[in-house]
Protein backbone atom coordinates (compact mmCIF):
# COMPACT_ATOMS: atom_id res chain seq x y z
CA UNK A 1 0.00 0.00 0.00
CA UNK A 2 1.57 3.43 -0.86
CA UNK A 3 1.65 5.77 2.41
CA UNK A 4 1.84 9.21 2.33
CA UNK A 5 5.53 9.58 2.18
CA UNK A 6 5.88 7.85 -0.58
CA UNK A 7 2.76 9.54 -2.32
CA UNK A 8 4.28 13.03 -1.83
CA UNK A 9 7.54 12.03 -3.32
CA UNK A 10 5.64 10.70 -6.34
CA UNK A 11 3.56 14.11 -6.55
CA UNK A 12 6.70 16.01 -6.68
CA UNK A 13 8.77 13.81 -8.52
CA UNK A 14 5.99 14.42 -11.40
CA UNK A 15 5.85 18.20 -10.66
CA UNK A 16 9.49 18.21 -11.20
CA UNK A 17 9.30 16.16 -14.07
CA UNK A 18 6.51 18.40 -15.48
CA UNK A 19 8.34 21.67 -14.89
CA UNK A 20 11.53 20.54 -16.71
CA UNK A 21 9.61 19.51 -19.41
CA UNK A 22 7.20 22.44 -20.23
CA UNK A 23 10.79 24.59 -19.46
CA UNK A 24 13.24 23.19 -21.84
CA UNK A 25 11.70 25.55 -25.10
CA UNK A 26 11.35 28.57 -23.23
CA UNK A 27 14.64 28.40 -21.06
CA UNK A 28 16.60 31.04 -22.36
CA UNK A 29 20.22 29.45 -22.09
CA UNK A 30 21.15 26.03 -22.80
CA UNK A 31 21.06 23.44 -19.51
CA UNK A 32 24.17 21.74 -21.44
CA UNK A 33 26.26 24.11 -22.66
CA UNK A 34 25.69 27.53 -20.91
CA UNK A 35 25.09 29.70 -24.11
CA UNK A 36 22.28 31.70 -24.91
CA UNK A 37 19.22 30.97 -27.02
CA UNK A 38 18.39 33.03 -29.91
CA UNK A 39 21.26 35.48 -29.37
CA UNK A 40 23.36 36.68 -32.63
CA UNK A 41 26.59 37.55 -30.32
CA UNK A 42 27.13 34.07 -29.94
CA UNK A 43 26.03 32.13 -33.31
CA UNK A 44 22.44 32.97 -32.61
CA UNK A 45 21.15 29.21 -32.48
CA UNK A 46 17.60 29.52 -32.25
CA UNK A 47 14.55 27.91 -30.34
CA UNK A 48 11.42 28.77 -30.39
CA UNK A 49 8.69 29.71 -27.77
CA UNK A 50 6.27 27.35 -28.83
CA UNK A 51 3.86 26.25 -26.04
CA UNK A 52 1.79 23.69 -28.00
CA UNK A 53 0.79 22.71 -31.41
CA UNK A 54 -1.08 24.74 -33.39
CA UNK A 55 -4.76 22.90 -34.77
CA UNK A 56 -5.77 23.30 -37.86
CA UNK A 57 -8.83 24.65 -39.23
CA UNK A 58 -11.72 21.95 -38.99
CA UNK A 59 -9.72 19.81 -36.63
CA UNK A 60 -10.84 18.57 -33.55
CA UNK A 61 -7.86 16.74 -31.22
CA UNK A 62 -8.49 13.31 -30.71
CA UNK A 63 -6.55 12.22 -27.64
CA UNK A 64 -5.00 8.82 -27.74
CA UNK A 65 -5.16 5.83 -26.12
CA UNK A 66 -5.17 2.15 -25.92
CA UNK A 67 -8.76 0.21 -26.86
CA UNK A 68 -9.95 -3.31 -28.40
CA UNK A 69 -10.17 -2.70 -32.70
CA UNK A 70 -12.46 -5.06 -34.38
CA UNK A 71 -15.95 -6.43 -35.06
CA UNK A 72 -17.78 -6.15 -32.62
CA UNK A 73 -21.05 -8.44 -33.95
CA UNK A 74 -21.48 -11.35 -35.64
CA UNK A 75 -20.48 -10.35 -39.72
CA UNK A 76 -23.84 -11.62 -41.36
CA UNK A 77 -21.02 -12.39 -44.15
CA UNK A 78 -19.46 -14.68 -42.52
CA UNK A 79 -16.61 -13.07 -43.28
CA UNK A 80 -13.59 -13.23 -40.72
CA UNK A 81 -11.50 -10.18 -41.47
CA UNK A 82 -11.46 -8.08 -37.91
CA UNK A 83 -11.23 -9.90 -35.56
CA UNK A 84 -10.57 -8.17 -31.90
CA UNK A 85 -7.27 -7.41 -30.83
CA UNK A 86 -5.90 -4.58 -28.66
CA UNK A 87 -4.04 -1.83 -29.77
CA UNK A 88 -3.19 1.73 -28.97
CA UNK A 89 -3.45 5.01 -31.16
CA UNK A 90 -1.66 7.53 -30.67
CA UNK A 91 -3.16 11.32 -30.39
CA UNK A 92 -4.44 13.02 -33.11
CA UNK A 93 -6.81 15.41 -34.73
CA UNK A 94 -9.75 14.97 -37.41
CA UNK A 95 -12.04 16.57 -39.19
CA UNK A 96 -15.16 17.34 -37.12
CA UNK A 97 -17.62 16.75 -40.51
CA UNK A 98 -16.69 15.11 -43.49
CA UNK A 99 -15.24 17.24 -46.68
CA UNK A 100 -18.13 19.33 -48.19
CA UNK A 101 -19.05 19.67 -51.74
CA UNK A 102 -18.09 23.43 -51.11
CA UNK A 103 -14.84 22.42 -49.39
CA UNK A 104 -14.19 20.50 -52.49
CA UNK A 105 -15.37 23.55 -54.82
CA UNK A 106 -12.79 25.85 -52.82
CA UNK A 107 -10.29 23.18 -54.45
CA UNK A 108 -11.07 22.93 -57.47
CA UNK A 109 -11.32 26.86 -57.73
CA UNK A 110 -7.87 26.98 -56.81
CA UNK A 111 -7.00 24.32 -59.49
CA UNK A 112 -8.50 26.03 -61.96
CA UNK A 113 -6.71 29.67 -61.20
CA UNK A 114 -3.18 28.54 -61.09
CA UNK A 115 -3.19 25.88 -63.63
CA UNK A 116 -6.32 25.81 -65.45
CA UNK A 117 -4.40 28.34 -68.31
CA UNK A 118 -1.39 26.01 -69.41
CA UNK A 119 -2.33 22.59 -67.49
CA UNK A 120 -6.19 21.96 -67.57
CA UNK A 121 -5.74 18.69 -67.38
CA UNK A 122 -4.75 19.04 -63.55
CA UNK A 123 -7.27 20.68 -62.91
CA UNK A 124 -10.07 17.78 -65.02
CA UNK A 125 -7.80 14.92 -62.85
CA UNK A 126 -9.77 16.24 -59.52
CA UNK A 127 -12.96 16.41 -60.23
CA UNK A 128 -15.29 14.23 -58.52
CA UNK A 129 -17.07 11.49 -60.88
CA UNK A 130 -20.56 12.93 -61.12
CA UNK A 131 -21.74 9.85 -62.72
CA UNK A 132 -21.77 8.04 -59.93
CA UNK A 133 -25.50 8.79 -59.22
CA UNK A 134 -26.83 7.14 -62.40
CA UNK A 135 -28.38 3.67 -61.53
CA UNK A 136 -29.88 1.48 -64.63
CA UNK A 137 -33.03 0.76 -63.06
CA UNK A 138 -33.62 4.54 -61.46
CA UNK A 139 -34.07 8.36 -62.30
CA UNK A 140 -30.91 9.86 -60.64
CA UNK A 141 -30.25 11.83 -63.98
CA UNK A 142 -30.43 15.15 -62.39
CA UNK A 143 -28.13 14.30 -58.92
CA UNK A 144 -25.38 14.52 -62.11
CA UNK A 145 -25.48 18.09 -63.01
CA UNK A 146 -26.86 19.33 -58.95
CA UNK A 147 -25.11 17.27 -56.05
CA UNK A 148 -21.45 18.32 -56.27
CA UNK A 149 -22.43 22.24 -58.02
CA UNK A 150 -25.96 23.15 -56.49
CA UNK A 151 -25.45 25.79 -53.65
CA UNK A 152 -28.68 23.56 -51.65
CA UNK A 153 -25.82 21.32 -51.32
CA UNK A 154 -23.21 22.78 -50.54
CA UNK A 155 -23.01 21.99 -47.17
CA UNK A 156 -23.39 17.97 -48.10
CA UNK A 157 -20.10 15.66 -48.37
CA UNK A 158 -18.45 15.50 -51.30
CA UNK A 159 -19.00 12.07 -53.36
CA UNK A 160 -17.43 10.28 -56.42
CA UNK A 161 -14.03 11.19 -54.99
CA UNK A 162 -11.28 8.48 -55.51
CA UNK A 163 -8.85 7.42 -52.91
CA UNK A 164 -6.19 9.36 -55.12
CA UNK A 165 -8.14 12.58 -55.44
CA UNK A 166 -8.69 12.81 -51.22
CA UNK A 167 -5.47 12.63 -51.29
CA UNK A 168 -3.91 15.17 -53.46
CA UNK A 169 -6.95 17.36 -51.91
CA UNK A 170 -5.43 16.65 -48.17
CA UNK A 171 -1.60 17.97 -49.99
CA UNK A 172 -3.36 21.00 -51.09
CA UNK A 173 -5.16 21.84 -47.76
CA UNK A 174 -1.65 21.18 -46.18
CA UNK A 175 -0.19 24.11 -48.53
CA UNK A 176 -3.34 26.27 -48.57
CA UNK A 177 -3.12 26.19 -44.61
CA UNK A 178 0.53 27.01 -44.09
CA UNK A 179 0.43 29.50 -46.46
CA UNK A 180 -2.42 31.43 -44.67
CA UNK A 181 0.09 31.04 -41.39
CA UNK A 182 2.80 32.60 -42.71
CA UNK A 183 0.57 35.53 -44.18
CA UNK A 184 -1.04 35.14 -40.52
CA UNK A 185 2.39 35.67 -39.42
CA UNK A 186 3.32 38.65 -41.03
CA UNK A 187 6.06 36.76 -42.78
CA UNK A 188 4.40 36.72 -46.28
CA UNK A 189 1.89 38.81 -48.20
CA UNK A 190 -1.24 37.35 -50.18
CA UNK A 191 0.00 36.74 -53.43
CA UNK A 192 -3.29 36.55 -55.70
CA UNK A 193 -1.08 35.98 -59.24
CA UNK A 194 0.38 32.34 -58.39
CA UNK A 195 0.76 30.69 -61.70
CA UNK A 196 2.08 27.06 -62.35
CA UNK A 197 5.22 26.31 -60.29
CA UNK A 198 4.94 30.05 -58.61
CA UNK A 199 2.60 28.34 -56.20
CA UNK A 200 2.68 27.98 -52.27
CA UNK A 201 3.90 24.63 -51.62
CA UNK A 202 5.16 23.65 -47.84
CA UNK A 203 8.08 21.23 -48.91
CA UNK A 204 9.46 23.91 -51.82
CA UNK A 205 9.27 27.14 -49.20
CA UNK A 206 11.40 24.96 -46.80
CA UNK A 207 13.63 24.08 -49.33
CA UNK A 208 14.05 27.46 -50.26
CA UNK A 209 12.61 26.89 -54.02
CA UNK A 210 9.75 29.19 -53.10
CA UNK A 211 9.51 32.88 -52.12
CA UNK A 212 6.68 34.36 -52.12
CA UNK A 213 5.51 38.36 -51.84
CA UNK A 214 7.96 38.89 -48.95
CA UNK A 215 6.54 40.73 -46.32
CA UNK A 216 8.41 41.34 -42.93
CA UNK A 217 9.74 38.25 -43.33
CA UNK A 218 11.35 36.12 -40.42
CA UNK A 219 14.37 37.50 -38.62
CA UNK A 220 17.67 35.47 -39.04
CA UNK A 221 19.65 35.52 -36.19
CA UNK A 222 22.92 33.70 -38.17
CA UNK A 223 25.74 36.98 -37.99
CA UNK A 224 26.19 35.62 -41.25
CA UNK A 225 22.99 35.24 -42.22
CA UNK A 226 21.36 37.92 -45.30
CA UNK A 227 19.04 39.38 -41.67
CA UNK A 228 15.31 38.10 -43.22
CA UNK A 229 15.17 34.25 -43.71
CA UNK A 230 12.49 31.54 -44.57
CA UNK A 231 10.02 29.98 -41.89
CA UNK A 232 11.80 26.64 -40.95
CA UNK A 233 9.81 23.57 -39.81
CA UNK A 234 11.49 24.15 -36.02
CA UNK A 235 9.91 27.70 -35.79
CA UNK A 236 6.69 26.03 -35.16
CA UNK A 237 4.91 28.23 -37.30
CA UNK A 238 3.97 25.67 -39.93
CA UNK A 239 1.67 22.96 -39.36
CA UNK A 240 1.91 18.80 -39.85
CA UNK A 241 0.62 17.83 -43.07
CA UNK A 242 -2.99 17.03 -43.83
CA UNK A 243 -3.73 13.22 -45.00
CA UNK A 244 -6.37 10.69 -44.77
CA UNK A 245 -6.84 8.90 -41.54
CA UNK A 246 -5.44 5.58 -40.75
CA UNK A 247 -7.88 2.67 -40.38
CA UNK A 248 -7.18 2.53 -36.78
CA UNK A 249 -6.93 6.07 -35.85
CA UNK A 250 -10.79 6.15 -37.96
CA UNK A 251 -12.30 3.30 -36.00
CA UNK A 252 -10.63 4.46 -32.43
CA UNK A 253 -12.10 8.50 -33.17
CA UNK A 254 -15.59 6.59 -34.13
CA UNK A 255 -16.19 4.83 -31.26
CA UNK A 256 -15.83 7.89 -28.83
CA UNK A 257 -14.54 5.70 -26.11
CA UNK A 258 -13.27 9.10 -23.95
CA UNK A 259 -17.04 9.23 -23.59
CA UNK A 260 -17.48 6.07 -21.88
CA UNK A 261 -14.02 5.38 -19.41
CA UNK A 262 -13.76 5.50 -15.81
CA UNK A 263 -10.27 5.06 -14.23
CA UNK A 264 -8.69 3.43 -16.77
CA UNK A 265 -11.53 1.00 -18.28
CA UNK A 266 -14.02 0.99 -20.63
CA UNK A 267 -17.34 0.89 -19.22
CA UNK A 268 -18.91 -0.64 -21.87
CA UNK A 269 -17.86 -1.82 -25.35
CA UNK A 270 -19.60 -0.10 -28.40
CA UNK A 271 -20.86 -1.60 -30.92
CA UNK A 272 -21.74 2.03 -32.22
CA UNK A 273 -20.45 5.35 -32.14
CA UNK A 274 -22.72 5.78 -29.11
CA UNK A 275 -23.86 3.56 -26.11
CA UNK A 276 -26.74 1.07 -26.04
CA UNK A 277 -27.24 -1.44 -29.38
CA UNK A 278 -30.05 1.06 -30.55
CA UNK A 279 -29.89 3.82 -33.38
CA UNK A 280 -32.71 6.04 -32.15
CA UNK A 281 -32.23 8.54 -29.26
CA UNK A 282 -33.79 8.70 -25.87
CA UNK A 283 -33.30 12.72 -25.88
CA UNK A 284 -37.55 13.57 -25.00
CA UNK A 285 -37.40 16.34 -27.28
CA UNK A 286 -36.86 14.17 -29.83
CA UNK A 287 -37.29 10.91 -28.83
CA UNK A 288 -37.29 8.07 -31.33
CA UNK A 289 -35.42 9.99 -33.81
CA UNK A 290 -32.44 8.28 -35.68
CA UNK A 291 -29.32 8.92 -34.72
CA UNK A 292 -27.86 8.56 -37.88
CA UNK A 293 -28.50 8.58 -41.55
CA UNK A 294 -29.10 5.20 -42.92
CA UNK A 295 -31.36 2.70 -45.18
CA UNK A 296 -33.73 1.69 -42.33
CA UNK A 297 -35.03 -1.75 -44.59
CA UNK A 298 -35.54 -2.30 -48.28
CA UNK A 299 -36.83 0.76 -50.17
CA UNK A 300 -36.61 3.15 -46.44
CA UNK A 301 -34.29 5.41 -46.97
CA UNK A 302 -36.09 8.13 -44.67
CA UNK A 303 -39.24 7.14 -43.05
CA UNK A 304 -42.86 8.42 -44.73
CA UNK A 305 -43.85 12.08 -45.04
CA UNK A 306 -44.98 13.90 -42.30
CA UNK A 307 -42.74 12.24 -40.20
CA UNK A 308 -39.53 11.02 -41.58
CA UNK A 309 -36.98 9.20 -39.81
CA UNK A 310 -34.09 10.46 -40.43
CA UNK A 311 -34.88 12.82 -42.84
CA UNK A 312 -32.31 12.21 -45.89
CA UNK A 313 -32.85 9.96 -48.34
CA UNK A 314 -29.32 10.92 -49.80
CA UNK A 315 -26.71 11.78 -47.70
CA UNK A 316 -27.27 14.92 -45.45
CA UNK A 317 -25.43 17.75 -44.31
CA UNK A 318 -22.08 17.01 -43.16
CA UNK A 319 -22.83 18.98 -39.89
CA UNK A 320 -26.35 17.00 -38.94
CA UNK A 321 -27.27 14.51 -36.26
CA UNK A 322 -25.76 14.20 -32.99
CA UNK A 323 -22.02 14.28 -32.66
CA UNK A 324 -20.03 11.11 -30.64
CA UNK A 325 -17.87 11.99 -27.65
CA UNK A 326 -15.22 13.68 -29.66
CA UNK A 327 -17.32 15.82 -31.32
CA UNK A 328 -17.56 14.75 -34.19
CA UNK A 329 -20.31 14.54 -36.60
CA UNK A 330 -21.19 10.90 -39.05
CA UNK A 331 -19.02 8.65 -37.89
CA UNK A 332 -22.08 6.14 -39.01
CA UNK A 333 -23.62 6.88 -41.50
CA UNK A 334 -24.45 9.41 -43.83
CA UNK A 335 -21.05 8.96 -46.08
CA UNK A 336 -18.35 5.86 -45.66
CA UNK A 337 -15.14 6.96 -45.79
CA UNK A 338 -11.73 6.33 -47.20
CA UNK A 339 -8.80 5.89 -44.84
CA UNK A 340 -5.17 5.36 -45.84
CA UNK A 341 -4.60 1.78 -45.17
CA UNK A 342 -4.16 -0.93 -47.77
CA UNK A 343 -7.30 -3.77 -47.70
CA UNK A 344 -5.67 -6.79 -46.90
CA UNK A 345 -8.46 -9.39 -44.70
CA UNK A 346 -5.65 -10.90 -42.49
CA UNK A 347 -3.98 -7.40 -42.04
CA UNK A 348 -5.53 -8.00 -38.15
CA UNK A 349 -2.95 -10.32 -37.54
CA UNK A 350 0.07 -8.67 -38.60
CA UNK A 351 0.31 -4.85 -37.95
CA UNK A 352 1.75 -3.35 -35.11
CA UNK A 353 -0.20 -3.27 -32.14
CA UNK A 354 0.91 0.59 -31.77
CA UNK A 355 -0.52 3.10 -34.63
CA UNK A 356 -1.13 -0.30 -36.30
CA UNK A 357 -1.29 0.56 -40.54
CA UNK A 358 -0.76 -1.23 -43.63
CA UNK A 359 0.90 0.62 -46.86
CA UNK A 360 3.86 1.91 -45.95
CA UNK A 361 5.80 3.14 -49.28
CA UNK A 362 9.11 5.12 -47.56
CA UNK A 363 10.21 7.88 -49.92
CA UNK A 364 13.21 10.30 -49.64
CA UNK A 365 13.37 13.47 -51.85
CA UNK A 366 15.31 13.27 -55.01
CA UNK A 367 18.76 14.96 -55.15
CA UNK A 368 21.16 15.95 -57.36
CA UNK A 369 24.76 14.14 -57.95
CA UNK A 370 26.17 17.56 -55.06
CA UNK A 371 23.15 16.29 -52.71
CA UNK A 372 21.19 19.04 -53.21
CA UNK A 373 17.61 19.15 -54.03
CA UNK A 374 17.13 18.95 -57.56
CA UNK A 375 14.32 21.46 -59.15
CA UNK A 376 10.97 21.70 -58.32
CA UNK A 377 8.60 20.19 -61.33
CA UNK A 378 6.21 22.09 -63.49
CA UNK A 379 3.61 22.00 -61.05
CA UNK A 380 6.12 23.55 -58.24
CA UNK A 381 6.29 20.41 -56.48
CA UNK A 382 9.36 18.88 -55.04
CA UNK A 383 10.01 15.79 -56.45
CA UNK A 384 9.95 12.62 -54.62
CA UNK A 385 11.64 8.82 -54.98
CA UNK A 386 11.22 5.66 -53.07
CA UNK A 387 14.64 5.15 -51.19
CA UNK A 388 16.74 2.40 -52.89
CA UNK A 389 17.91 -0.64 -51.86
CA UNK A 390 20.81 0.21 -51.26
CA UNK A 391 19.57 2.46 -48.52
CA UNK A 392 17.53 -0.23 -46.53
CA UNK A 393 20.65 -2.74 -47.22
CA UNK A 394 21.34 -2.50 -43.30
CA UNK A 395 18.06 -1.36 -41.91
CA UNK A 396 16.94 -3.41 -38.83
CA UNK A 397 13.20 -1.52 -38.93
CA UNK A 398 12.72 -2.17 -42.74
CA UNK A 399 14.26 -4.14 -45.58
CA UNK A 400 12.83 -2.11 -48.66
CA UNK A 401 10.92 1.30 -49.71
CA UNK A 402 7.61 -0.58 -50.67
CA UNK A 403 6.44 -2.70 -47.47
CA UNK A 404 2.40 -2.70 -48.95
CA UNK A 405 2.78 -6.36 -49.34
CA UNK A 406 4.77 -7.48 -46.29
CA UNK A 407 3.58 -10.43 -45.11
CA UNK A 408 0.44 -10.69 -47.38
CA UNK A 409 1.35 -11.27 -50.93
CA UNK A 410 4.83 -10.91 -50.62
CA UNK A 411 6.86 -13.42 -52.10
CA UNK A 412 8.22 -14.37 -48.57
CA UNK A 413 4.44 -15.09 -47.66
CA UNK A 414 3.43 -17.24 -50.73
CA UNK A 415 3.70 -21.30 -50.03
CA UNK A 416 5.97 -20.75 -53.38
CA UNK A 417 8.73 -18.82 -51.33
CA UNK A 418 12.31 -19.23 -51.98
CA UNK A 419 13.67 -18.66 -47.97
CA UNK A 420 16.82 -17.61 -49.13
CA UNK A 421 15.34 -14.21 -49.00
CA UNK A 422 14.43 -13.47 -53.10
CA UNK A 423 11.75 -11.56 -53.96
CA UNK A 424 9.65 -11.45 -56.57
CA UNK A 425 8.24 -8.36 -57.91
CA UNK A 426 4.58 -10.22 -59.19
CA UNK A 427 4.38 -11.73 -55.38
CA UNK A 428 0.94 -10.02 -54.97
CA UNK A 429 0.02 -11.89 -58.07
CA UNK A 430 0.22 -15.56 -56.36
CA UNK A 431 -1.80 -14.76 -53.60
CA UNK A 432 -4.34 -12.08 -54.76
CA UNK A 433 -4.83 -13.28 -59.03
CA UNK A 434 -6.86 -10.17 -59.31
CA UNK A 435 -9.67 -10.81 -61.27
CA UNK A 436 -9.86 -14.81 -61.03
CA UNK A 437 -9.67 -15.49 -57.78
CA UNK A 438 -10.23 -12.35 -56.13
CA UNK A 439 -10.98 -8.36 -56.05
CA UNK A 440 -8.04 -7.60 -53.54
CA UNK A 441 -4.89 -5.95 -55.37
CA UNK A 442 -2.37 -3.43 -54.21
CA UNK A 443 -5.39 -1.02 -55.29
CA UNK A 444 -7.95 -2.19 -52.69
CA UNK A 445 -8.21 1.16 -49.91
CA UNK A 446 -10.20 0.43 -46.90
CA UNK A 447 -13.59 1.94 -46.70
CA UNK A 448 -14.79 2.90 -42.93
CA UNK A 449 -18.49 3.63 -41.84
CA UNK A 450 -22.07 2.92 -43.21
CA UNK A 451 -23.73 5.26 -45.60
CA UNK A 452 -26.98 6.58 -46.32
CA UNK A 453 -27.47 3.58 -48.65
CA UNK A 454 -26.70 0.57 -45.94
CA UNK A 455 -28.20 -1.12 -43.33
CA UNK A 456 -27.92 -0.65 -39.63
CA UNK A 457 -24.68 -3.60 -39.58
CA UNK A 458 -22.11 -1.00 -40.98
CA UNK A 459 -22.62 1.76 -38.95
CA UNK A 460 -20.78 -0.57 -36.61
CA UNK A 461 -16.89 1.29 -36.78
CA UNK A 462 -15.49 -2.28 -36.51
CA UNK A 463 -16.73 -3.02 -40.28
CA UNK A 464 -14.47 -2.99 -42.73
CA UNK A 465 -14.75 -2.92 -46.80
CA UNK A 466 -12.51 -1.97 -49.71
CA UNK A 467 -12.71 0.00 -53.12
CA UNK A 468 -9.96 0.41 -55.66
CA UNK A 469 -8.25 3.64 -54.75
CA UNK A 470 -8.81 4.78 -58.72
CA UNK A 471 -12.89 4.58 -58.28
CA UNK A 472 -15.37 7.01 -56.59
CA UNK A 473 -18.67 5.73 -55.29
CA UNK A 474 -21.90 7.94 -54.71
CA UNK A 475 -21.83 6.55 -50.95
CA UNK A 476 -18.39 7.17 -50.29
CA UNK A 477 -16.55 10.58 -48.75
CA UNK A 478 -13.30 11.53 -46.73
CA UNK A 479 -12.34 13.15 -43.62
CA UNK A 480 -8.49 14.44 -43.24
CA UNK A 481 -6.38 14.28 -40.01
CA UNK A 482 -3.30 15.43 -38.79
CA UNK A 483 -0.64 13.91 -36.50
CA UNK A 484 -0.41 15.88 -32.31
CA UNK A 485 3.15 16.45 -32.15
CA UNK A 486 4.12 16.88 -28.32
CA UNK A 487 2.07 16.07 -25.50
CA UNK A 488 -0.65 13.99 -25.50
CA UNK A 489 -3.20 15.29 -23.84
CA UNK A 490 -4.59 19.33 -24.14
CA UNK A 491 -2.46 21.51 -22.34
Amino acid sequence: MLNIKHLVSFVLGIASIAILTTSCGKNETSRTTGWDYNNPENGGFEVADVPKQIAGPGLILIEGGTFTMGSTEENPFYEWNNSPRKVTVSSFYMDQTEVSNIDYLEYIYWLNRVYGEDFPLVVQKALPDTLVWRDKLAYNEPLVNTYFRHPSYQNYPVVGVTWLQANDYASWRTDRVNENQLIEAGILDFDPDQKNENNFNTDAYLAGQYEGLVKEGKEDLDPNGTGIRNVRFEDGILLPSYRLPTEAEWEYAALGLIGNTLYNRVVERREYPWNGSGVRTDERKYYGSFVANFKRGRGDYMGVAGNLNDAADLPGPVGSYWPNDYGLYNMAGNVSEWVLDIYRPMSHEDVADYNPFRGNIFTNKVKDIDGGLVEKDSLGRIRYEEISPEEAANRKNYRKANNVNYRDGDYQSTIQADWLGNDDPESTKQMYDYGVTTLISDKARVVKGGSWKDGVYYLSPGVRRYLNEDEGSSTIGFRCAMIRVGAAQPQ
